[in-house]
């Protein structure tokens, strides 16, 4: 190091430029009249075991996770009424590290060590004077609504348990657990999907202090379709079509009817509806790629039963897109005054999948996801910016934001309405927010900040 670099090194006081959680919450820590939190993971968030053998279906191992296609994670239903029939899986734990991603160790040890949490559970007495932590386990593939009735039922536990039926709790909720919390205020256990009225009760609004997301699409995510047009990809594997489609809460995933999804080649808006079962039969996505289809054909004894289930999976893919539809405008209606709002965080910085085009090639209709894959490029057109806006790879910024445009400048939707607090904006990848420094010492500060 030179002198000159010296001199510089003691005067800004080294090169350490990271929060110093325990310094900045020392005194935080000690306080203890706090109201308890509970974190929601998200998607693929929580580890799946069979409900006899204790074996573990999801994000078992390594190996588990680059050579499985993970079939037996794939939902039964009754081919008359279409209900998901009870499964033979249930979580357990959080997803923790393996293959070298840490996908919520970071948030519940600053949670833990640094913000002085306790981890308590459901169903016992607790000590009402320590600051508690709860974690709100769920199978991320079952329908949200039912997964925001077990979050209703998790937080009236928990009065419970206070011996104070007014208590108001904290949420922190990462990806669709975002959107589980947000259907968990406005309608509690109500199912709103059945129709399209949409009668707001603000149960869980009368029940939570603060809410806390982070990388949450609140208005979708094109990388969910897709996923479903190729597959979930998996180190040397990939879960398949024809498993996602059983799972109901992928289809809440889906862009927002706000959002400008899909255009020509020209840019110019196309008019489709992504909540169509006649869309994706018309571009083959999904169960409607032949070879899909043969694959699913493959694994009966013959044509005829074949047939038979592929008929019920279409009703089954007609029924739940639906109900995604009603879905993700039931989370965009108006809130009554009193509502709480949102602290939303994070990533602006990596390109990520906001649009597909529809290229005409030979009087073909090809459906292009990436820019590269523009066999016929016109002039004066960006594909890059046509089809990737910033964002963490996931969730663009304008999604997490309940925003159908990305420029702030332009007023949000009248459809749109999100009751954000405010917004802290990051540099990381979906999978990485929990564990950035910035985002660890705002999620103290915002939770442990008196009123």
């Amino acid at each position: 190091m030179t002198a000159i670099a010296v001199s510089i090194y003691f005067i800004s006081g080294g090169f350490e430029t990271k929060p110093n959680l325990k310094r900045l919450f020392l005194e935080s820590k000690m306080v203890s009249d706090q109201p308890p939190v509970i974190f929601i993971h998200g998607v693929l968030g929580s580890k799946l075991r069979h409900k006899e053998t204790g074996e573990e279906g999801w994000f078992s191992s390594p190996w588990n996770l680059l050579f499985d296609e993970f079939r037996h994670l794939t939902l039964e239903f009754d081919p008359e009424s279409l209900a998901v029939i009870s499964n033979a899986y249930e979580p357990y734990e959080l997803a923790g590290d393996i293959i070298g991603k840490d996908f919520y160790g970071n948030i519940i040890k600053t949670l833990v060590d640094y913000g002085g949490y306790k981890h308590a559970e459901v169903g016992q007495k607790v000590n009402p004077s320590q600051k508690n932590l709860y974690t709100f386990l769920y199978d991320w593939r079952q329908d949200n609504v039912i997964s925001a009735g077990q979050l209703a039922d998790m937080v009236d536990q928990i009065r419970e348990d206070y011996d104070d039926p007014l208590l108001k709790v904290d949420i922190v909720a990462h990806s669709m657990g975002g959107l589980i919390t947000r259907y968990y205020m406005r309608y509690g256990r109500l199912d709103v999907t059945n129709d399209n009225d949409f009668p707001v009760n603000m149960y869980g609004g009368d029940r939570v202090h603060r809410v806390i997301l982070l990388g949450t699409p609140n208005l979708g995510s094109l990388e969910m379709l897709n996923t479903f047009i190729d597959g979930l990809k998996l180190g040397l594997k990939r879960i398949n079509a024809e498993t996602l489609v059983t799972m109901p809460s992928l289809y809440q995933l889906l862009p927002h009817p706000l959002n400008n999804w899909i255009v020509t080649a020209a840019g110019k808006p196309l008019d489709r509806d992504l909540f169509d079962i006649n869309t994706w039969r018309s571009f083959q996505w999904a169960i409607f790629d032949p070879k899909v289809r043969e694959r699913i054909a493959s694994e009966f004894a013959s044509q005829q039963e074949a047939d038979k289930y592929l008929a019920a999976l279409e009703k089954f893919f007609d029924k739940t897109i639906e109900r995604a539809r009603r879905f993700v405008w039931s989370l965009t209606v108006p809130l009554p005054e009193n509502h709480p709002a949102l602290i939303v965080f994070g990533g602006d910085c990596h390109l990520t999948p906001a649009r597909i085009i529809v290229e005409e090639v030979e009087g073909k209709s090809l459906v292009r996801m990436h820019p590269e894959q523009i066999t016929q490029p016109m002039e004066n057109v960006d594909y890059e910016a046509l089809l990737l806006e910033p964002g963490d790879l996931t969730v663009t910024k304008a999604s997490l934001l309940g925003r159908n445009v990305l420029d702030p400048s332009v007023p949000r939707h009248k459809y749109s309405f999100f009751p954000l607090d405010h917004a802290v904006l990051l540099c990381e990848k979906h999978n990485s927010l929990t564990g950035n420094i910035s985002f660890q010492d705002n999620l103290l500060n915002a939770l442990l900040i008196r009123d």
